[in-house]
């Protein structure tokens, strides 16, 4: 694992961050109805599109829903932690971003390289869970941070995403198939969701000035992604191994899952509900320039660690 060449997808990766900086300073472009654009159009329109394709599988879905639980429980942990600490607000976005992270911009070109086309598939229905769980859960638990519950279950109803999660399910069950057109059509949305996602980071950062940088903020946020998450991907992987087995390819795609940067829809949500963004752009950016240095000596260590040499 060690071998792994993460320069180019990290390069491409601050290429999107730089545009969005610059868009903010030199073009004065308000990130706010573009972060509203992701949660509201693309992102449901990319998940419908991949989890459609994927034919989803007793299995696979047991995939989506045991990350889904998983990152649900390490969000409500960090919380309950967190808000003896930290500011409502800022305690529910620290809740939000470590029960997520950087699975798909980041971490989906990595499993492309590293694991087989069926390792591939399993990463993407976590990716699924981990996503929802981004828009139920962990949204709930950011509105939280400003707002009454009715008020935080009423954002999520009119989230679209989980009805996406449905309507790609229900397809399936239909006499009929999608036209080929507007799966053709639904493509040019993952590639807007990539592209936006990461110079989102850069729109917010052009507006950051040094009073926002917070020490104590930032050091939670890198024990949450760095530490905490490939601990307990460790644990998952070594108690799974000695209960039911476990083959390497999914071995690979789980460990891979706990080592990628902080989530850039931190900065999204963040955005969506006027909490914070710019600590969050910040953290986001420094677990992401940090990812070259910190991926492949953990990736080795974990996979020597799990007994795969």
């Amino acid at each position: 694992m060690s071998h792994v060449d993460l320069s180019q997808p990290l390069w491409m990766l601050l290429i999107f961050v730089a545009l969005g900086w610059l868009c903010t300073r030199r073009l004065a472009i308000d990130p706010r109805p573009i972060a509203t654009l992701l949660i509201y159009l693309i992102a449901p329109l990319t998940f419908f599109r991949g989890l459609y394709l994927g034919e989803p599988s007793p299995a696979l879905l047991g995939l989506t829903a045991g990350m889904f639980v998983l990152a649900s429980l390490l969000c409500l942990v960090t919380h309950a932690v967190a808000r003896r600490g930290f500011a409502p607000q800022e305690a529910a976005l620290l809740a939000f971003s470590a029960g997520t992270g950087n699975t798909g911009y980041f971490g989906l070109p990595l499993a492309m390289v590293l694991l087989p086309p069926e390792g591939v598939a399993a990463y993407l229905f976590c990716l699924l869970g981990i996503t929802l769980f981004e828009f139920t859960v962990g949204f709930y638990i950011s509105a939280r941070g400003r707002f009454s519950v009715r008020q935080s279950l009423g954002k999520i109803v009119r989230l679209p995403l989980v009805y996406a999660f449905l309507a790609a399910l229900g397809a399936h069950h239909l006499p009929w198939s999608v036209p080929g057109a507007v799966i053709e059509g639904l493509d040019y949305f993952r590639a807007s969701y990539t592209v936006l996602g990461m110079m989102i980071i850069g729109m917010t950062l052009g507006g950051v000035s040094l009073r926002e940088f917070d020490a104590r903020f930032l050091a939670a946020s890198i024990a949450a992604r760095y530490v905490m998450w490939p601990l307990v991907m460790l644990g998952l992987v070594l108690g799974l191994q000695a209960t039911t087995g476990l083959s390497t390819t999914m071995t690979g795609m789980l460990l891979l899952l706990g080592v990628v940067p902080m989530a850039a829809n931190v900065v999204v949500i963040a955005m969506e509900l006027d909490m914070r963004p710019a600590k969050g752009a910040i953290a986001v950016l420094v677990t992401t320039v940090a990812a070259p240095l910190v991926i492949p000596p953990y990736l080795d260590m974990l996979w020597r660690l799990a007994g795969l040499d």
